[in-house]
Formats: C-alpha cells, structure tokens, sequence
C-alpha cells in the first residue's frame, strides 16, 4: 500500500499540454502559488537521480523565485509527521499509515524549496489542500481568485485541489512542466482532466514571462535552466550554455519571454558570451538603460 518506487519519465513540454477549455489570463495580482506536498518523503519515491525530480525541482524553484518578486503569496502543503488512525481515516485503507510509520525527518519540504519568512504552511489531511484547511479564507482575505498548482502527485492532490479550486469559483491553473506522477500515463491524465473539466493547464515559461519587468538572477538563472535538455547536470554559472544543449531556438524563445518582461536582449550580443554570467551582465545592463529612461 505505500509509494512505490517511481521511475523517470520525460518531462511533458508545452507542445505537449492539451488544450484547455477555459482561456484565462494569469494575472500576478490575483494569484496564490500552491507548492503541493513537496516534502522528502513523497520525492524519495523518484530517487536520487532522478531527471524527472531533478525538472521538478528547477521549474519549482522558478516559479517560487518569480513568486516572490511579483508579490504573489506561496502557500506549501505538507502532511504531519505524525497522524492518528482517526486522522487519517480512509487513506489507511488506500495507503496505509503514510508518514506515521516513516523517518519523521523525511516530512520536511525539501531543502531546495525551503519556506521562507511570510510564505504560509498548511497541514494536508486529504487529497484536496481545501481540505480541513485556513486555503480558501486566506485567498478570500488576500483577495485572490487564481491558483497556480505544483508539485506531487499531479493525478491525486494536483489534480484534486484543481478540482475543488474550480468548484468555489478559484480559477485553478495546473503548471503542466511543475508537477511529476507516478507515471507519463497518470501525468497526462491529469493534465487532460483539468484543461477540460476543471481550469487552465499552463507552462513555467509562460509563467515567468509575466509581472514585473525587473528581474531577478534567480529567476533570470532559472528561466536560463528551464530551457535546457533535462537529464543532464546543471551548468555552472561561467560554463558555455552551447555545451549544455543550448541551441538557437531555445535561445530566441528566452529572447521572447525577457522581452515581454520589458528586458530587451539581442540574439548577437548573447551568442557572444553564452554563459550565465555574462548573461545576467547584459540583463543588469538593459535593465538600468530601462529604468534611466523611465
């Protein structure tokens, strides 16, 4: 009855999101970012190496970083250490005694998604975070009506809290590259489900093209990172991006989005010095051109 192990699976891409429905605009001053159940015992199932962890945790780093710079409140679920059979009711019979029977330790956020000072945590008791949960009255006292849905599991809590979002008139968007399965099969059906029945499904990139047009190196790096093959290890900030799978068309779509964001870089100057580096130089640069002409 517990997690089984999970094997990598590739990544869905944007090409590869069904089409939704509904066409919602994301708007940064009604959303809330829910970091769904990201806690160390749920990831161990993908294991250490895993591609498709490794994806996961670099879209929702992203989206954490953009988060926070456009004023957005991140809210995380996380199941208590500790939860007695009554708690737990029905998911005994479904799952067995889940983390009540693990490493207490393993109940942590992962580190690399680590809450910061004002983000919120919730405990989670069901599928749904709506659940015997403060969820719907803090976006009803912070006036936000949009949900931005990542992390584990897409077809169980995602998708639930997805759904209920829908059903109290939240408008929920599921970040289609932001949320990892049990397998591609479940993925897909969960991204199916909810651009049909129940909201938006939505890219990190798409995400991050939007608010502020100052950005930041962690969400500039991170857009960077977003764009590169998966499955291999992350750059250093000085090494050459080209050597990492960089190619021109990941190039101009990075171009597109920074230029929504008011950031305009020329595709010339940037094959110049294909690194992080000197990359966030150019930005930095464009950036203060920007702000002396306003």
């Amino acid at each position: 009855m517990s997690i089984p192990p999970i094997p990598s699976y590739a990544m869905p891409a944007v090409a590869d999101f069904p089409a939704s429905r509904v066409s919602w605009g994301l708007q940064p001053h009604r959303a809330v970012l829910l970091v769904h159940d990201m806690q160390d015992y749920f990831l161990r199932s993908y294991g250490a190496h895993s591609p498709l962890r490794d994806t996961l945790l670099q879209h929702l780093q992203a989206l954490v970083h953009w988060a926070r710079a456009n004023g957005l409140p991140v809210v995380y679920t996380a199941q208590p250490s500790t939860q007695s059979p009554q708690d737990r009711a029905l998911l005994n019979d479904m799952w067995g005694p889940g983390l009540s029977a693990a490493d207490p330790s393993l109940a942590g956020i992962v580190k690399a998604l680590a809450p910061a000072a004002g983000d919120t945590v919730l405990d989670k008791w069901r599928y749904s975070a709506f659940q015997r949960s403060a969820l719907a009255s803090l976006m009803r006292q912070w006036g936000r009506d949009q949900l931005l849905i990542g992390g584990v599991y897409a077809h169980i809590g995602c998708l639930a809290t997805a759904v209920e979002a829908f059903m109290q008139d939240i408008q929920p968007f599921m970040v289609g590259d932001a949320v990892a399965d049990f397998s591609l099969d479940e993925h897909q059906m969960a991204l199916r489900y909810v651009a049909g029945r129940a909201g938006r499904v939505i890219g990190t990139g798409e995400v991050l093209a939007l608010g502020r047009s100052s950005i930041t190196w962690e969400v500039f790096r991170a857009s960077v990172l977003a764009r590169l093959p998966e499955g291999q290890e992350a750059p250093r900030d000085d090494d050459n991006l080209l050597d990492h799978g960089m190619d021109s068309l990941m190039l101009m779509e990075l171009i597109a989005g920074w230029s929504r964001q008011g950031m305009r870089l020329r595709f010339e100057d940037l094959a110049q010095g294909p690194s992080l580096t000197a990359w966030w130089a150019l930005a930095q640069k464009t950036q203060a051109q920007a702000g002396a002409q306003a």
